[in-house]
């Protein structure tokens, strides 16, 4: 049954991508060949081009386009339906699969030269297909099929909603894990899931509901509800204790055609993203992957390095007249610069404008600032209330040392301290410290609970 579903949709999406790209196909050709403005643009971009060839020449390769270009989708997964797929994950996709296709277009076209108009000695010219004609039909495909399959998603989404191909869930396990997962299948009705009731070897449970889904026995009775309610697929969300209870699970689910998720209840104390990694053919799940890698480590240090460069430019001319007023109360320093740890636990100087006394924590040693700290200096108050204290960070962002947003960087000592006592608190040193972020925005600074 999921099968023959999973065809039926991969049908209409293959029907789908093929109507377009022939649609494409002969559109570019019209629009390279037939269309004036087109040519006349193409001309003053390109210089003269050769006379419009007849259809019949651009038809010879339209065979060869319609087999390819089903063979790149389908290797590429845009044929294995999986509800829940993100539009930026499906059109990036296909972005990918329509440059390959037309890619390899290309390179047949380079090599198979069929004969063309004929020479004085009796030969003939080899005939060459237009590289804008390749451009056009790449960039048209594109638009159609993407088009297409936005069409599909949002036809597929009016039908789940209204209450037809939904895929009858059971889930097992209704501990926290089980109720999450539940609470998420329910409130995204438009992927087509429709929960029909969980498995608990609690008693307490066995009466409850959670999120309109009854608990409907123990987990010893999987086969009699897979039996009874026509499951189409099976959630596993068990604890980790419960090891020998999932194996039995997965043996008797195994005996049926029904799709089984497994939810690892490990992931639920990983706050950052895990990835599956292969020892030797041993999956291994890595729970301490740096959240950003990459072209995307790549893109947030290039913006970083903009709104720094940016925001220095216009407040450069403002900072002499802080850097007067601090120096005209106490003849102090303007600068104060404080050891902070950042990125995989490194410490870095984090420069500030000082808001402090001069040797203001010479008695004390590290303590945390407090509401109207009797420490700050008049000046002090007003840089601290505005924040203003913290732009000269925004060299530390250049340096590379600190982002724009991320968690506050702590001091050292605080670091011991906190990490002995907060679940998870070294997770903040995956990532680069910032001078702004969750907790800032909300308006938490100084003694603010961690």
């Amino acid at each position: 049954m999921i099968r023959n579903k999973h065809r039926s949709t991969a049908a209409i999406y293959l029907t789908s991508d093929v109507v377009a790209t022939l649609l494409a196909f002969v559109a570019a050709w019209y629009l390279r060949f037939r269309v004036g403005a087109v040519r006349e643009t193409l001309e003053t971009s390109f210089g003269a081009l050769a006379d419009s060839p007849d259809f019949d020449r651009y038809l010879i390769l339209l065979p060869i386009v319609l087999v390819a270009w089903p063979i790149v989708f389908y290797f590429h997964g845009l044929y294995q339906m999986r509800r829940g797929r993100s539009r930026v994950d499906e059109m990036s996709t296909v972005v990918l699969a329509v440059v390959l296709a037309t890619l390899l277009l290309s390179v047949f076209t380079a090599w198979y030269r069929p004969p063309g108009a004929p020479r004085p000695d009796g030969t003939f010219e080899p005939f060459t297909y237009s590289r804008s004609f390749l451009a056009l039909f790449g960039g048209l495909d594109l638009l159609l099929v993407g088009a297409g399959r936005e069409s599909i998603r949002a036809a597929l989404k009016r039908l789940r909603l209204s209450g037809r191909n939904l895929r009858r869930i059971l889930i097992i396990g209704a501990g926290a894990l089980g109720q999450e997962i539940t609470r998420k299948l329910v409130d995204h009705r438009d992927l087509g899931f429709q929960v029909i009731g969980l498995l608990d070897d609690d008693p307490a449970k066995g009466s409850q509901s959670y999120h309109g889904a009854p608990v409907l026995g123990r987990v010893d009775d999987v086969q009699q509800v897979l039996d009874q309610h026509e499951i189409d697929q099976v959630f596993i969300a068990l604890p980790l204790e419960a090891h020998r209870k999932m194996m039995r699970v997965l043996e008797i689910v195994g005996r049926e055609c029904i799709e089984v998720r497994l939810v690892p209840d490990i992931l639920q104390y990983a706050t950052l993203k895990a990835t599956l990694e292969d020892l030797d053919g041993t999956p291994v799940i890595n729970l301490s992957q740096v959240p950003l890698q990459g072209w995307k480590s790549l893109a947030k240090r290039l913006m970083d390095i903009a709104i720094a460069a940016a925001a220095l430019l216009v407040l450069l001319p403002f900072f002499p007249l802080v850097a007067y007023l601090i120096k005209r109360e106490d003849g102090g320093p303007i600068f104060y610069r404080q050891e902070r740890m950042g990125l995989d636990g490194k410490p870095f100087m984090i420069l500030k404008f000082r808001s402090m006394k001069v040797g203001a924590e010479s008695s004390t040693g590290p303590v945390w600032a407090i509401e109207d700290d009797p420490r700050r200096t008049r000046v002090g108050r007003w840089l601290r209330k505005w924040s203003l204290d913290e732009l000269p960070q925004l060299w530390n962002v250049l340096k590379g040392e600190m982002s724009i947003i991320g968690p506050r960087p702590e001091r050292p000592a605080f670091v011991q301290e906190f990490k002995h006592q907060i679940p998870q608190y070294m997770l903040r040193h995956r990532v680069k410290s910032g001078i702004t972020g969750w907790a800032q925005v909300h308006g938490w600074r100084g003694t603010t609970s961690i």
